[in-house]
């Protein structure tokens, strides 16, 4: 791997006069004198040394997966599964949440300027650790191998083009620029380096914290399933189709399987599915989208923000007003009409009030009216009833918009819930049911018959067997079990959907290709010329 990282690649060198705008426009888990390869660097002196540049590495993982802003917010919010309207002042923040949903971001955008230095910034401490001159362990060089292939491929399907240098490379020769196939291989080769030197664990809990050969597997999958966008053919080659299925055999192998009990995915325990989950708080997942007024005695209120289209909330089965305890599909979730008893099971009562906390408060889609932990029908804060929409209006003329919303527009959503505890450290990123999903979608983009297998997961959630499945059938049944898990912005553009017209998108961004990739920072055009704009930036 080293061979390949020395003729192809140089990673990725600020120059001097950068730092300062690098270290004043991010929040890095890393020190700053961490982040930069040294002039002088000769690798790493000890192995106590290189594990330690591991463990920051997952630090920085947990920062920048637990966010709610840069690549979730690239990953979610640019799509129809997400928006964040402004309601008076509330989540206005010059405008930057509203861009990414009507896809009219600029290259000085905050949080793609944010994605592309934290991920390049993985990248290079993974390659210290990589350096043959490093006195790295085994174990420390694969968990490297993997981290710099996550990186490498985040970048990559952000932008479509990777900086790396040789770690030997003089400090201030530029960057080589990675693209297409490159990329890729270099992916493939740490992917697999990383196979070989990860152990093997299967849904064992507490373990999978950190990754193992079944996370190295499942990223492998990604990238070949996304290879024919990523090298630009959009062309599906059969090969990578049969890769991604033998990788999903693999990991199916290790013990992983579908999981009954959707929502208990989600929580803090044990489960068959999740191949590798973030130690990082959930508290983001929970409550950027409650109202205020929805509370539990851990936490005060939520942020009111984050919201669905209708349309993403109509893919799923259910009659319109989503009480829980309907017959709606349970990837829906519902609406609770009061708390559970105190005892109910991974809940406490911190209040005493004999209610279980946090009970009150919904899964999945929160729809309609909320209600309190007696039952107690909520109010917003001006005294109207708790009643979340489906409309995005203004409260000014009541014309759709994103501007001047009031508090209970839109539909909220959410996997983790405040039952649990509302910044439990546990978010998952890697989970069985989309390698099952990246499974049927290679086996029918490759003349094979995967409804069978769609079927089972859709039975297993309490949804309607299908009679026959289309790429269609697909996309939508990823966005049903997947959604706010990292994954809509690019099963969109795999599909060919990414483009299309939703509520509030730019009209100018409408079949736009160049929206599939966000703008190189202009900072980093400016100091490598080797890297060259997007189109349509």
């Amino acid at each position: 791997m080293i061979n390949y990282l020395k003729t192809r690649s140089k990673i990725l060198m600020f120059s001097l006069p950068a730092l300062v705008l690098f270290f004043s426009c991010t929040n890095l888990e890393i020190e700053a004198t961490d982040s930069l390869l040294a002039p002088n660097f000769e690798g790493i002196g000890t192995a106590e040394e290189a594990a330690s540049q591991v463990s920051a590495m997952y630090n920085s993982i947990n920062g920048y997966i637990g966010d709610q802003a840069n690549l979730y917010a690239l990953s979610e919010v640019t799509t129809e599964e997400m928006l964040v309207p402004t309601r008076g002042s509330d989540w206005g923040d010059n405008g930057i949440w509203r861009q990414l949903h009507q896809h009219s971001w600029t290259p000085d955008h905050s949080y793609i300027t944010n994605v592309w230095n934290q991920w390049n910034e993985l990248q290079l401490v993974a390659s210290e650790v990589l350096d043959s001159r490093s006195a790295s362990s085994p174990d420390s060089r694969a968990a490297a191998s993997f981290f710099r292939a996550l990186a490498v491929y985040v970048i990559l399907d952000n932008f479509g083009q990777v900086p790396i240098r040789d770690t030997e490379a003089p400090p201030l020769a530029d960057p080589e620029v990675l693209t297409g196939e490159d990329a890729i291989a270099l992916i493939v080769s740490d992917l697999n380096d990383a196979i070989s030197g990860l152990p093997a664990t299967g849904p064992s809990g507490a373990e999978n914290v950190n990754v193992s050969k079944a996370a190295a597997r499942y990223l492998l999958a990604k990238t070949h399933l996304n290879r024919h966008i990523f090298n630009g053919t959009r062309t599906v080659d059969n090969a990578d189709m049969a890769r991604v299925i033998a990788l999903v055999d693999e990991i199916t192998a290790d013990g992983y399987a579908l999981e009954a009990g959707f929502f208990d995915i989600f929580r803090d325990t044990p489960d068959n599915e999740t191949i590798w989950w973030i130690n990082t708080g959930v508290g983001n997942r929970i409550w950027n989208g409650l109202h205020y007024n929805l509370v539990t005695p851990e936490q005060s209120g939520g942020w009111n923000g984050f919201s669905t289209l209708s349309e993403f909330y109509d893919l799923f089965e259910g009659p319109e007003d989503n009480i829980l305890g309907g017959t709606q599909e349970e990837r829906r979730g519902g609406v609770p009409l009061q708390g559970e008893p105190a005892g109910a099971d991974g809940t406490v009562d911190d209040d005493g009030d004999g209610i279980a906390d946090g009970t009150h408060i919904g899964f999945g889609f929160l729809k309609g009216q909320q209600y309190g932990p007696d039952g107690t029908p909520l109010t917003e804060r001006g005294g109207a009833p708790l009643v979340f929409s489906r409309e995005f209006v203004s409260a000014v003329d009541g014309q759709p918009n994103l501007l001047d919303n009031d508090e209970v527009t839109g539909i909220r959503v959410l996997k983790y819930n405040p039952r649990y505890g509302g910044f439990t450290s546990h978010e998952i990123f890697f989970r069985y049911s989309d390698a099952h999903l990246m499974k049927a979608e290679a086996m029918l983009r490759s003349g094979g018959d995967a409804l069978s297998m769609v079927n089972d997961l859709r039975v297993l959630r309490g949804a309607q067997p299908l009679g026959s499945l289309s790429e269609q059938d697909l996309l939508d049944e990823r966005g049903r079990e997947l959604y706010i898990e990292f994954w809509r912005r690019n099963d969109l553009i795999r599909f060919g959907q990414y483009t299309r017209d939703w509520e509030f998108k730019d009209p100018a961004a409408i079949g736009n290709s160049d929206r599939e990739l966000f703008p190189i920072p202009a900072t980093q055009i400016i100091l490598n010329p080797n890297l060259v704009q997007n189109p349509g930036y």
